[in-house]
């Protein structure tokens, strides 16, 4: 069965300050399940796209729809989309990890057994269970965006947007990471990525959206034929390449940028 048009964006443009651009006539369309990468080099919109997904911002030109009705028409949409920031201090400001989590679903129309149900199964999904009592602003960044998620996860959003997810994260939870979006596109969910760590791509989607240093985007496929075009991605900072003399020739090697690395 076909999948259901998601989101539709049409020349979609977007000014911070109504001066600086930060995206330049996107178009793009969404389906439902579909795991998508946003790649592009620091400053070329990625975060911006994916704060418009979420209805956090609205286009100073051009549509976004989503499920066929605008955006700026409702908010409805917005208990089917969860976003994680980069940085999840922006979104963690409880005293504890179970308020963290609590206090998404005190928003949502839900029984107390349910809601302790969603509780439990999000502490156990991201293995933070032993936190529930500490407070956010004493965790580690990896352990901070383990709550970030749980609390996005507790909503069970249709849609999962995700910046820079492994940012700050060891290679064991980043590879927990990994696996939970696995897991979420099994059930249907509908996974946005923006990233610069491109080691991570094949195994979080399917397809890529590039971004240029001009906002704009400038490649939209299959992320293995995205990722074997290596002069797509030098040009677009994705990678670099390394030139040395072998036998006295200068030979050049793509390198994936330093920045794409997981952070311990």
């Amino acid at each position: 069965m076909a999948s259901e048009l998601l989101y539709e964006l049409r020349g979609v443009s977007y000014l911070y300050l109504d001066k600086f651009s930060a995206l330049n006539d996107i178009d793009v369309d969404i389906r439902t399940g579909e795991r998508i990468a946003l790649l592009g080099a620091n400053g070329s919109g990625k975060s911006t796209l994916l704060l418009m997904l979420a209805g956090l911002i609205l286009p100073n030109s051009g549509s976004v729809k989503f499920l066929g009705k605008d955006l700026a028409e409702g908010r409805a949409f917005r208990s089917k989309v969860g976003i994680v920031f980069q940085n999840p201090d922006i979104q963690l400001f409880n005293s504890n990890v179970t308020d963290e989590i609590l206090f998404g679903l005190s928003q949502l129309d839900l029984c107390g057994k349910e809601i302790d149900n969603r509780l439990e199964d999000s502490l156990l999904t991201m293995g933070i269970g032993h936190l529930r009592e500490r407070h956010p602003q004493y965790l580690s960044i990896g352990e901070k965006k383990r709550v970030a998620i749980a609390s996005v996860l507790a909503m069970e959003p249709d849609v999962f947007l995700l910046d820079e997810p492994t940012a700050g994260l060891d290679p064991r939870t980043t590879r927990h990471l990994i696996e939970t979006i696995s897991m979420l596109n099994k059930k249907g969910k509908t996974i946005i990525t923006a990233t610069q760590d491109i080691h991570i791509v094949p195994e979080i989607a399917d397809r890529s959206v590039v971004l240029s240093e001009e906002k704009r985007v400038v490649k939209d496929g299959h992320i293995h034929d995205i990722l074997q075009d290596k002069e797509l991605l030098e040009r677009h900072n994705l990678i670099h390449s390394h030139i040395h003399t072998h036998e006295g020739k200068p030979h050049v090697h793509p390198h994936e940028h330093p920045d794409h690395h997981p952070h311990n």
